[in-house]
């Protein structure tokens, strides 16, 4: 419907500029009628009638109600002529009339007898609120696709390949041998049985019976308990490595690429210092020390402690990316990697000490200069750290007390330099493969044979990884006092590694030795190469990088402007030398399955035959009942299973028995197929005992005595 001329020109009026000041516009001649009543709107009020009523601005008009031609000529064009009286409350009444039909009309159309409004398309809309599966949905999405998420999947899936054949069999071989891995198996098992059911003996194991302390005889590998809650005997045991084994892989592949991305570096060579640090060729003489190829949480620590405190190479200090968060979770990472043990987590606690101190005098060298940042923690992460440190230590301090009660029972554990000496790699060391290296392993054969304990000797990090280092030296996204600094690490761990192979050790470990607490329980110094490699791969990273910022250059003019597929895969050939120099040939024995004696007869027993090796065995057996056991396997013999030894050689005789009702035991299993070759068991197992006032039993392969 139309609207009145009047209302229209209302409406263009409201549409002008807000600073219009009606007020100095030429008004029309103040025209009253007969009955004295303004006609035209005032300066004050304007717009409003005599009796109340709202009237458009600027309207006109003469006393009887018709419009003047002439005032509303002489009117501005935005002001409408006024009506007066009768007149004026008429038209007001029948546009009120108006607009009520037209709103009625609209009320009555349909939906489809509207007219579409052409501009509604361009209107914003609404959406509703997304439900709980759409969300999920959405933040699984951003979860997959952010990068995080693909290197940690990438690393496990390189773990599986790189560690082949492990989880082929799980649940019947092990890798490298049947001794040590059997060992930190039933060590995994122990610490999450013990902390199901009695945690105050967590530390007094079943083993080493009836020894105290017995847990903390080697590294504990405590920080793997909870998964030592899940499932029970050999069996469990064995899968639970075995999935540990490979995924200790993945921790330190995710754990090195995320320390070297914070550090700077693009994701080629972030991945090739990762793969360098995972899979060095020296690490496969280690794959049955699962406490030193659980080492991921050393870069993984360091990589959140550096984002948290807002650190980088490539950008230096940034105080506007700290984080707090981060800063704890970096010490809890520590604490947790300190848990596996002290073969490695010893030497972390110290370089987590001195980067500190590093810190902490850098700080205060700034500080006495203008561009010094003021307050370099803030609050947050002053409590953060603080917090984050405490705990630290009280874990290092709670975990230390089990070995220093061994230390103060067993002083003959301790490592003198005699046996430093005995594991101490020379020079060439550092350039000879393990014999499981697939592409190195035969053509070092002469080498490894010139050395004096070949697994603790083998140290190649790589040669290509040593090629890619020496190359950032020369060509790097790293600064050149970056470089050096890095240099100098790689320099001092390396020396450090040789043990007393590098100037009789005088002035180098054997310091360490006799001076730092705890030093004197690292029995072999050439596990440090752990630092050379992970340097040596910050520095080949620089060099990685360097290589492909110089492919973007190149392929800069090109359409589109981003590298060709076969500069791509240029790119990746150093991270492809470096996976083919880990390839392994590491055997996985089948684990000696455990005799059905095992699963019924009670302790205090004695298994035999006993010995370093077949002990661990027999631990791993026990994980059924965790009966208490004579038998143990550590890094020392204690000089009480010494002696059982020896008593036993000729059992069962009155003089053995004799020893062992004195220590407790009620129970011996003699185990037939593990008897050697000229033995005296060999005769004796099947000898009548009426006379030695025990009883004989045949369980399966086995002869249990009850004494």
């Amino acid at each position: 419907m139309a609207k009145p001329a009047a209302e229209q020109r209302g409406r263009h009026a409201a549409d002008e500029p807000a600073d219009t000041d009606l007020s100095k516009t030429d008004e029309p001649a103040m025209v009253k009628s007969a009955d004295n009543v303004t006609t035209g709107p005032t300066a004050d009020e304007p717009g409003q009638r005599e009796d109340g009523a709202a009237e458009k601005p600027g309207s006109s008009a003469d006393a009887s109600g018709t419009e003047d031609p002439a005032a509303a000529k002489a009117a501005p064009p935005d002001v409408k002529p006024s009506k007066t009286g009768g007149d004026a409350k008429e038209d007001a009444s029948d546009a009120a009339e108006d607009d009520a039909a037209e709103k009625a009309a609209v009320a009555t159309l349909t939906d489809g007898d509207k007219e579409p409004d052409k501009w509604a398309e361009f209107a914003g809309r609404t959406e509703p609120p997304p439900n709980v599966a759409r969300r999920a949905a959405r933040w699984a999405g951003r979860t997959i696709r952010h990068e995080w998420f693909i290197a940690a999947f990438l690393s496990v899936a390189a773990a599986v390949v790189m560690t082949w054949p492990t989880l082929r069999y799980p649940r019947h071989t092990i890798p490298q041998d049947i001794w040590d891995p059997t060992l930190q198996a039933w060590q995994m098992s122990w610490s999450g049985h013990s902390l199901l059911t009695d945690p105050a003996r967590l530390w007094h194991a079943n083993a080493f019976y009836p020894e105290l302390w017995s847990f903390a005889f080697s590294d504990s590998l405590l920080g793997y308990a909870p998964l030592g809650m899940i499932g029970e005997g050999p069996v469990a045991a064995i899968v639970r490595y075995n999935i540990m084994f490979v995924l200790a892989h993945a921790l330190a592949t995710s754990g090195a690429y995320v320390l070297v991305r914070q550090l700077g570096a693009g994701r080629t060579g972030s991945a090739v210092a990762a793969a360098a640090y995972t899979y060095a060729p020296w690490l496969l003489s280690q794959a049955g020390h699962l406490h030193i190829i659980s080492n991921g949480g050393i870069p993984l620590a360091l990589a959140m402690l550096a984002r948290g405190h807002g650190f980088s190479f490539r950008h230096g200090y940034r105080p506007e990316r700290r984080h707090a968060g981060w800063a704890l979770a970096g010490w809890l990472v520590a604490a947790w990697q300190l848990s596996l043990g002290f073969g490695i987590g010893l030497v972390f606690a110290y370089v987590l000490a001195l980067l500190g101190i590093g810190a902490l005098v850098g700080w205060q060298v700034k500080r006495a200069r203008r561009w010094a940042v003021r307050r370099p923690f803030g609050r947050k992460l002053f409590f953060a750290d603080l917090g984050g440190g405490v705990i630290f230590a009280a874990a290092g301090g709670l975990l230390a007390i089990p070995y220093f009660e061994v230390a103060d029972a067993h002083p003959y554990a301790r490592r003198g330099i005699e046996e430093i000496e005995l594991y101490s790699p020379p020079l060439r060391g550092l350039f000879t493969a393990p014999e499981h290296s697939w592409l190195w392993g035969g053509l070092h054969a002469p080498l490894r044979d010139s050395l004096g304990w070949p697994a603790e000797m083998t140290l190649l990090p790589g040669f290509t990884l040593i090629a890619l280092a020496l190359a950032g030296l020369i060509v790097s996204i790293w600064t050149i006092k970056q470089r050096l600094l890095l240099v100098l690490g790689v320099a001092v761990t390396t020396i450090l590694a040789m043990g007393s192979e590098f100037l009789g050790g005088k002035y180098t470990y054997i310091p360490l030795l006799e001076h730092v607490p705890g030093w004197d329980g690292i029995r072999t110094p050439g596990r440090l190469m752990l630092w050379v490699t992970l340097l040596l791969g910050i520095l080949a990273a620089g060099a990685v990088c360097a290589f492909v910022d110089r492919v973007k250059e190149i392929s800069a003019n090109r359409i589109p402007p981003w590298p060709s597929p076969w500069l791509r895969l240029v790119t990746l050939v150093p991270l492809a030398l470096v996976l083919i120099e880990g390839i392994n040939t590491t055997p996985h024995p089948i684990v000696p399955v455990q005799p059905a004696a095992m699963r019924t007869v009670e302790g205090p027993l004695l298994v035999l035959p006993s010995d370093q090796l077949k002990d661990e065995n027999v631990m791993l057996w026990s994980t059924t009942k965790f009966q208490d056991i004579v038998n143990g396997g550590s890094g020392f013999v204690p000089k009480k299973l010494e002696e059982v030894r020896q008593v036993t050689a000729t059992f069962p005789d009155q003089n053995s028995i004799n020893y062992l009702r004195a220590m407790g035991v009620r129970n011996v299993v003699v185990v037939r197929d593990q008897i050697e070759p000229g033995s005296p068991l060999l005769t004796t197992i099947d000898l009548p005992v009426d006379s030695l006032g025990i009883t004989r039993e045949d369980i399966g392969s086995a002869v249990v005595y009850h004494l």
